[in-house]
């Protein structure tokens, strides 16, 4: 056993004079030890930090079409769109006393509507029509007047537009009619106030024209 080392042992010592002659022929010994003592040489990337990214704005003229080439450019302003407005009236100095608001009785509020629907049937049949009951929300406060929704569909505009009411002695009051509401708002106190509406009263719509109604007024009876 011995014996079977040693000449292994032999063999292993023989191989490495073997190598070491070969690396000194190749000079590997010296490249290697170059290489240890040499500092290495940093990468020309991190001897610097990176620069920032600097973004420059600059102003350059629009190429256009050789078309419009030598035409002026265009100017371009803000403008409203679908927008119906009407004057502001002057106030002429009365107001309301929503303090002393007057309710009216289901009697007297049925007797109203009723003279309405009779005055209504008289009316000719040609120009499409419907009756109102005034409630205190149409009258007072929030004046805002919501029409029959099926009446607007057929008959009123389908876009924003200033609707002329006319009173039984031809005087007219422009308002705003709304069709996303279906009901009139700027305009519509005004008319209200002049005519002294109240809670009960019943209104007749006769619309005459397009953006026209003609506007039947029946008083509901107050009890005092």
């Amino acid at each position: 056993m011995v014996a079977k080392q040693s000449k292994y042992e032999q063999i292993r010592l023989s191989r490495m004079e073997e190598n070491k002659k070969r690396m000194e022929a190749l000079n590997l010994p010296l490249l290697s030890q170059s290489l240890r003592t040499t500092s290495p040489n940093p990468s020309p990337m991190k001897q610097s930090a990176p620069r920032p990214r600097v973004v420059k704005k600059e102003v350059v003229v629009v190429r256009r079409s050789s078309r419009v080439a030598n035409k002026p450019s265009p100017v371009y302003a803000e403008v409203v769109v679908d927008r119906v407005m009407i004057p502001r009236r002057v106030s002429s100095g009365r107001s309301r006393d929503l303090s002393n608001r007057v309710y009216a009785s289901d009697e007297a509020r049925a007797e109203a509507l009723e003279k309405a629907e009779n005055l209504h049937a008289s009316l000719e049949t040609h120009y499409p029509s419907f009756v109102k009951s005034m409630l205190i929300s149409h009258v007072t406060g929030g004046f805002w007047l919501g029409l029959p929704k099926s009446f607007c569909k057929m008959n009123l505009p389908k876009r924003d537009e200033v609707m002329t009411l006319i009173d039984e002695e031809g005087n007219e009051h422009p308002t705003i009619y709304l069709p996303r509401k279906t009901g009139l708002s700027g305009g519509w106190k005004g008319f209200a106030v002049d005519h002294n509406l109240a809670d009960g009263d019943a209104l007749i719509f006769q619309l005459i024209r397009p953006t026209a109604f003609k506007v039947y007024i029946t008083r509901a009876k107050v009890n005092i």
